[in-house]
C-alpha cells in the first residue's frame, strides 16, 4: 500500500556504496582502531590543521544557527580561489552540490552524460533526482571520448559530469576537450575534489562560460572529510538560484569554522600536500616493483592498480585480515582493480610488506 505514495524511481534505485567506518572495520578484523591502516577512502592521513582543533574547542556559539549565506566563508574562499564570492557556493561536501545542481536542472526523464569509470555519486544522484544516466565509457587510457559524448547529447541532455583528476583513475581532463563540450551549450560540471594534488584547474574558465561549474572539496587536502564541506565556482545566475533553493542551514558552524582556520593555515596544509605527493610517487614505484601489480600514474592522492594475476579480491581480503584496507573494484572497465589511497611513509612500508607476504 505504501508503494503508491513513494516516487516510483526510488523503488529500484541502486544505493551508493560507501566506505566502512573505522569502528566497524576494527570489530570485523579484531584490530584496534589506532592500529588500522585505512587506505580506502582517499582521506588525508595527517588530519586537519592543528588550528582547526583548537578553534573548534574554543568556539562558544554552537547553540546559534550558522549563516545560511556563508558570507564570511565565501569571503575567505574568494582569496583562496581568486574568484569573486558571488561565484562561490558552499555545500555539505561536493556531494550536496552535485545533488543541488541536478535538482536545479533535471525534470523527470532528463539526461545526464556520465563517463565511467568515474565517481559513483554522479549516477546515484541522477537516479535520486529522477534523471536518466547516459554512459559514455572512457577509452583504454581512461581518457574521455568527446565525439561520443557530443553524439549522445540531445534535447533532454542537461548535464555532463567530469572529474579531474578522475576518481578512481587519477588522470586529468584536457582543457581542449572541455572547451569542445562547453560549445554544446549544456551544463558541464568539472569535479576538482583532488585539485590540490594535481595543481591543474579549469576554475578561471567559469568566468568565461555561463554553462561551466567547477566543484571543490575540503575532504581530501584539508583533512575535513568528517565535517562534510565543499564549494563550487558557479556562474552568478546559477549561484543565486542555488542559494534560493538549498536548505537554509546546510553547512554546520563547525565546518565553517574549520574551513576558515584551514585557509588561515594554508602553508601548513601545503606542506602536508607536498608530503602526500612525494609519498604517492614512492608508493607508485614500490607497487610497480612487486611484479604482480600494475599501478596507473595518478595526479590525485590515490593510485589505481591492476592486479595482473586476477587475484584482486583475495589480496583485498588478505590485507583486511592484517588491518590494512584498500578499495576493490570488479565492475566494467575496472576488472581486478584495487584503489590505494596514499598514506604516510610507514603505511606504505606496511602495505608493501603485507603484499609481499600475501603473494608468497
Amino acid at each position: 500500500m505504501l508503494q503508491r505514495l513513494i516516487r516510483h524511481h526510488f523503488i529500484d534505485l541502486e544505493p551508493y556504496e560507501p566506505i566502512v567506518p573505522l569502528e566497524v572495520l576494527s570489530q570485523r578484523v579484531g584490530v584496534p582502531v589506532e592500529q588500522l591502516i585505512k587506505l580506502d577512502g582517499n582521506e588525508n592521513p595527517y588530519g586537519c590543521s592543528p588550528r582547526v582543533s583548537r578553534a573548534l574547542a574554543d568556539y562558544r556559539l554552537y547553540h546559534i544557527y550558522p549563516d545560511p549565506l556563508h558570507r564570511e566563508l565565501r569571503e575567505a574562499l574568494e582569496g583562496y580561489v581568486g574568484i569573486g564570492r558571488d561565484h562561490i557556493v558552499v555545500g555539505a561536501g561536493s556531494d550536496e552540490l552535485i545533488d543541488l545542481v541536478l535538482r536545479l536542472c533535471l525534470e523527470p526523464g532528463d539526461k545526464v552524460i556520465n563517463c565511467p569509470p568515474t565517481f559513483g555519486m554522479y549516477p546515484f544522484s541522477t537516479g535520486v533526482c529522477g534523471g536518466v544516466v547516459i554512459s559514455v565509457p572512457r577509452n583504454a587510457k581512461y581518457e574521455i571520448d568527446v565525439s561520443a559524448m557530443k553524439s549522445a547529447i540531445d534535447q533532454q541532455a542537461k548535464v555532463i559530469f567530469l572529474a579531474s583528476p578522475n576518481n578512481p583513475t587519477g588522470n586529468i581532463v584536457a582543457e581542449k576537450d572541455v572547451l569542445k563540450l562547453l560549445g554544446t551549450g549544456i551544463l558541464v560540471v568539472i569535479d576538482e575534489a583532488y585539485y590540490e594534488f594535481s595543481g591543474v584547474t579549469l576554475a578561471p574558465l567559469a568566468l568565461q562560460f555561463p554553462n561551466l561549474i567547477v566543484l571543490r572539496s575540503f575532504s581530501k587536502w584539508a583533512g575535513l572529510a568528517g565535517l562534510r564541506i565543499g564549494y563550487g565556482i558557479f556562474p552568478k545566475e546559477i549561484a543565486e538560484l542555488i542559494y534560493k533553493m538549498k536548505p537554509p542551514y546546510n553547512v554546520n558552524i563547525a565546518a565553517q569554522v574549520a574551513v576558515k582556520e584551514s585557509l588561515a593555515d594554508i602553508d601548513y596544509l601545503r606542506e602536508r600536500i607536498k608530503a602526500i605527493i612525494s609519498e604517492r610517487e614512492r608508493l607508485f614505484s614500490k607497487l610497480g616493483k612487486l611484479g604482480f601489480i600494475e599501478p596507473y600514474p595518478s595526479q590525485a592522492n590515490f593510485i589505481l592498480c591492476h592486479v595482473l594475476d586476477g587475484q584482486a579480491l583475495q589480496i583485498k581480503q588478505g590485507l583486511g585480515k592484517k588491518g590494512i584496507f584498500v578499495r576493490y573494484f570488479d565492475a566494467p572497465f575496472l576488472k581486478n582493480m584495487l584503489r590505494i589511497s596514499v598514506g604516510k611513509p610507514e603505511h606504505t612500508d606496511a602495505l608493501i610488506e603485507a603484499l609481499r607476504d600475501i603473494s608468497r
